[in-house]
């Protein structure tokens, strides 16, 4: 999301200033940005963007530099004509993790469970949960699993918090991924009712359940959708902070309504505030290119509107 405060003149000068990620973008911004194409026209673009993070100190709350912030940032003035990037690098840009990109290994099938559609999710408690941080094997296998059955694959790792859980016997039962919430969404903005400054200010405290997946051999399993769901969200409450040093407040999803009712997120107490308008975050000229999706909301605390929209 790039909000207009200004307009940058075609010479490098700017009349006010721009907003873009959350970050107010000056004259001096853009003439650094530019120095440094200059002076580096060899590196690549995830070069730029760390530098670019070091430079200004843009940090997450827990530390971490916001260099995929700095490389959208980057993308969305090359798309308005105020700098020129060098050629994207086929090597660059996220890694597929190995278990995406090999078959399974000779004599290895997938796990199969026999009358999994007959169980019960008594039969399946307690269920075990693996947070699995980058480089654990547990990781591997979860962008497998996604990869193989998601119909949306495994997205973009950064940020996104990994579980990987088991039934009582330690069988594989889902996935799911928790990671930063959208920066624009009207259903969910309205419902909450904050101010773009406040949603600047505390997206943070909002996350994202970008990926559900129940491995295909346990949907038949009555309520079990709906019980993993609900013990994610006290699961996630706990991590969140750890994670991204910020309490959360509020879990988003989205479902397309072409293919799922939502019926899982509905039986464990998410709320459906509206849908999304069919278009990407970077759609600038308003063409709808992707399908609608219903948006669900699950509230951390009970306040979380006064939270949201404190001045």
């Amino acid at each position: 999301m790039l909000a207009s405060k200004g307009r940058f003149g075609q010479a490098g000068g700017v009349t006010e200033t721009w907003c873009i990620r959350g970050r107010r973008l000056e004259a001096g911004d853009l003439a650094q940005i530019r120095g440094l194409l200059a002076a580096h026209p060899t590196w690549s673009r995830r070069r730029l963007s760390e530098e670019l993070t070091r430079l200004w100190d843009w940090r997450t709350p827990t530390g971490q530099l916001k260099d995929i912030a700095a490389r959208d940032l980057l993308n969305r003035l090359e798309a308005r004509g105020l700098i020129t990037l060098p050629p994207r690098q086929r090597r660059g840009g996220r890694q597929v993790p190995r278990a995406r990109r090999a078959p399974d290994p000779p004599g290895v099938p997938w796990p199969r469970v026999e009358a999994a559609g007959s169980a019960g999710v008594s039969e399946l408690v307690p269920l075990s949960w693996h947070l699995a941080p980058a480089g654990d094997p547990q990781r591997a296998q979860i962008a497998r699993y996604l990869s193989q059955h998601h119909y949306l694959g495994y997205p973009d790792p950064l940020g996104q918090l990994h579980y990987l859980v088991r039934d009582r016997q330690g069988r594989d039962l889902a996935c799911l991924l928790f990671g930063p919430a959208a920066w624009t969404v009207a259903a969910r903005d309205a419902f909450i009712g904050w101010s773009p400054r406040q949603r600047q200010a505390r997206l943070g405290h909002l996350a994202n359940n970008s990926r559900f997946l129940l491995l295909p051999w346990w949907v038949q399993v009555p309520g079990l959708a709906s019980h993993v769901l609900a013990a994610a969200v006290r699961r996630v409450r706990v991590d969140w902070p750890a994670q991204h040093g910020r309490a959360l407040w509020l879990v988003e999803t989205f479902v397309e309504a072409e293919r799922f009712a939502g019926t899982c997120y509905r039986a464990a107490n998410w709320l459906c505030v509206g849908s999304t308008r069919g278009r990407t975050r970077n759609d600038r000229w308003h063409r709808r290119d992707t399908p609608r999706k219903q948006v669900f909301l699950f509230s951390m605390a009970a306040d979380f509107r006064h939270r949201l929209c404190a001045p």
